[in-house]
């Protein structure tokens, strides 16, 4: 059973599913779905369709090189069969996969801690501009002095509070 891509957006095409089209030139492309098909008519490049695979890897979203995207190449060489050569592929198989998914998963948090970072940054930028908002504005004013700092601490209630308040006021 051959497992083949989709010339737009690279998923698997099953057999039996799909569109085959066939230009003037003898050059097959394949279709996951009528989706790709149509927007192959209407011309549209696939680097530039926001859902494609070419575009995710060209805007960084998705790993773009990797030595695991090696074994996907397609190869039109017959080769003869051998039960442990056979065997030793499924196993190889199995490990390259388990592979590429650690490396998904590095990238993916690589990308998602540069993304945490720049969120805390745009909270702070956000707190600093409307600090107004959080504090009352006589307490900008008067916050250099001890008791202004008293003064606006802000206690918040928690269950079994009663008794650090007890503590407290002895």
């Amino acid at each position: 059973m051959r497992l083949e891509k989709c010339w737009f957006c690279s998923s698997t095409v099953y057999p039996g599913h799909g569109i085959q089209f066939v230009r003037n030139d003898a050059t097959v492309f394949k279709f996951c779905r009528s989706k790709c098909h149509k927007n192959f008519k209407m011309k549209r490049n696939p680097r530039k369709v926001k859902w494609t695979k070419a575009y995710r890897k060209l805007a960084g979203k998705e790993l773009a090189e990797d030595a695991t995207f090696e074994m996907e190449r397609r190869r039109n060489r017959p080769e003869k069969y051998d039960r442990q050569l056979m065997h030793k592929t499924v196993q190889a198989m199995k490990k390259v996969d388990e592979i590429r998914e650690k490396r998904q998963e590095r990238f993916h948090e690589a990308r998602m801690q540069r993304s945490r970072a720049a969120a805390v940054q745009r909270d702070r930028r956000e707190l600093q501009r409307d600090i107004a908002t959080v504090r009352a504005p006589e307490a900008l004013l008067k916050h250099k002095g001890k008791e202004a700092k008293e003064k606006h601490k802000m206690l918040i209630p928690v269950e079994g509070a009663k008794q650090t308040e007890d503590r407290m006021a002895e």
